[in-house]
């Protein structure tokens, strides 16, 4: 096998398996380690011995088709399937009315009216007004190197749109519902939209990601067959690229040799030649982990050491197999909730999340808000024939008690809650329920140790870790401390989820250092 590569790079997540497929592109000669046994780190589908399908750690794709990446690496004619459904988001109530949210903007502007008139028509307004925002500046930024935070603010104040976007900026999302909407229901819908992004609620700086949701046109995505034939393609676009992936191989040491990375060093002994080195590792097990102190500097230890994980991020999935599909008890009085895609179940008013916040940080168990969904209506395959697959997720403490190890005894007790409280909604589920299993935060940590405390999105957006400053100053232009180390993780910019674009960016840069300098 050879022993010298252009690039290596550490992790085979999704983002790692994109940059790679850029750089077989451009002609380099890359390999990529993984620990694990199967690549895709997130993007996994596991397959149960009764033949249905469930989906670990990702099953909603904001938008993924609208991505750059999706078109260029042609993953559509690689095996990537996607299903937008109509009835995208409903939010449903104890008293059976519900909040929709449809890839038919009028259709969710109606939605919103049974509940508040004045509210719909702040809808779209918002709408009207923050599309060019999104379409001209919010979605070309995230697809591309952030600016430095000065240059950032200099060329937006130079535009009528950058300084409105600036303005709405400065507020936090709670200040932006609060101030713009007077419903409870769509205040607390909107306040959990944004929660799924991991930003914190109270802070300022964010109030426009609000704005910027209300504004967006793409809703949420499956990928048909599940979230690893995402993984599929992607490999396949490397490999048919002339990329390499060598599974059930970790990485012990980056190693650096004037100044400059020279090559890996494998738990199993290998060294492995390369004059380039891309990260999809978190920055504590970058920076400190898989180099020798003397090669890192103590201010970047330290800053790395500092890296602040979500407290709202871990989550807790209950994975069920059905006889038949769930019948919600508010169908009788709007029966296109039985194509809804992603419900909500919990969530009555804005005043819960202060609640939520609270028990994250005291390691406690928070009154339930769950949303999930049942693949198999859209997508028969994921199941056996006549029958359904199903999960419930819920946002819970890393910490639970004050020790993520309380979760091997306490999560079978919390998922049989979890679907009692479901059952509460769709009767018909307590009999229908073949099979279910659990996964915590903390079998989150073990199985991905990326998602340290069970973080899927790999570092909070807060404590300065956003734009040209993530996952920290001096590192937020996905390059590292010497020459030839660059990071493409969800630690980078624009942060976790599954939307490819840390990887994305980051071949922008590599690819650019590289034309430049000539090395490779």
């Amino acid at each position: 096998m050879p022993t010298e590569y252009d690039v290596i790079l550490l992790g085979s997540g999704h983002n790692s398996l994109v940059l790679q497929a850029y750089l077989g592109m451009a002609g380099l000669r890359t390999l990529c380690l993984e620990r694990r046994n199967v690549p895709g780190g997130g993007l996994a589908t596991v397959r149960d011995s009764q033949g249905f399908l469930h989906h670990p750690h990702s099953f909603y794709h904001r938008a993924l088709t609208a991505m750059p990446w999706y078109r260029n690496l042609d993953l559509a004619n690689r095996g990537a399937h996607y299903i937008e459904p109509d009835l995208n988001v409903a939010l449903i109530l104890r008293d059976h009315r519900s909040l929709q949210w449809w890839t038919d903007f009028d259709r969710t502007a109606d939605s919103f009216a049974q509940l508040s008139p004045r509210d719909a028509a702040t809808l779209r307004r918002w709408r009207a007004d923050f599309q060019p925002i999104l379409d001209e500046i919010l979605i070309p930024e995230s697809q591309s190197p952030p600016l430095e935070p000065a240059r950032r603010a200099e060329l937006l104040n130079r535009t009528p749109q950058g300084r409105r976007l600036l303005e709405v900026s400065r507020l936090s999302p709670l200040e932006f519902v609060i101030r713009e909407f007077e419903n409870p229901v769509i205040q607390a819908g909107l306040l959990f939209f944004n929660g799924l992004r991991e930003v914190d609620l109270r802070a300022p700086g964010f109030g426009h990601h609000i704005a910027a949701l209300l504004a967006g046109k793409a809703k949420a995505q499956m990928c048909r067959g599940g979230a690893g034939q995402l993984a599929a393609a992607l490999v396949r676009a490397v490999e048919e690229t002339g990329g390499e992936i060598r599974l059930n191989t970790e990485p012990r040491r980056i190693h650096v040799r004037n100044g400059a990375v020279s090559g890996v060093e494998t738990a199993g002994g290998d060294f492995i030649r390369t004059r380039a080195v891309a990260s999809g590792l978190n920055p504590l097990q970058t920076f400190i982990d898989l180099f020798h102190s003397q090669d890192v500097p103590e201010t970047w230890r330290t800053k790395a050491r500092e890296f602040r994980f979500n407290l709202l991020a871990p989550l807790f999935a209950v994975n069920v197999n059905l006889s038949e599909a769930p019948v919600y008890t508010a169908a009788e009085r709007s029966p296109e909730l039985s194509q809804a895609f992603m419900i909500i179940l919990g969530l009555e008013h804005s005043h819960q999340f202060p609640e939520i916040v609270r028990c994250h940080q005291q390691g406690q168990i928070p009154p339930t808000v769950m949303w999930g969904s049942c693949p198999s209506v859209f997508d028969p395959s994921q199941a056996p024939p006549g029958h359904h697959t199903a999960f419930w997720w819920e946002k819970l403490p890393y910490h639970l008690e004050g020790n993520p190890a309380n979760w091997d005894q306490a999560k079978q007790s919390h998922g049989r809650h979890m679907l009692d409280h479901w059952a509460s909604y769709a009767p018909n589920t307590r009999n229908a329920i073949l099979h279910w299993t659990t996964q915590s935060p903390l079998d989150t940590e073990r199985t991905l140790p990326n998602m340290r405390e069970g973080d899927l999105l790999i570092g909070a957006l807060s404590h300065g870790q956003v734009g040209y400053n993530r996952p920290f100053e001096g590192a937020g232009h996905y390059r590292g401390h010497v020459k030839g180390l660059y990071l493409c993780g969800g630690s980078s910019h624009p942060g976790g989820n599954v939307t490819g674009l840390p990887g994305y960016n980051c071949a922008q840069v590599l690819l650019a250092d590289l034309d430049q300098t000539r090395t490779l």
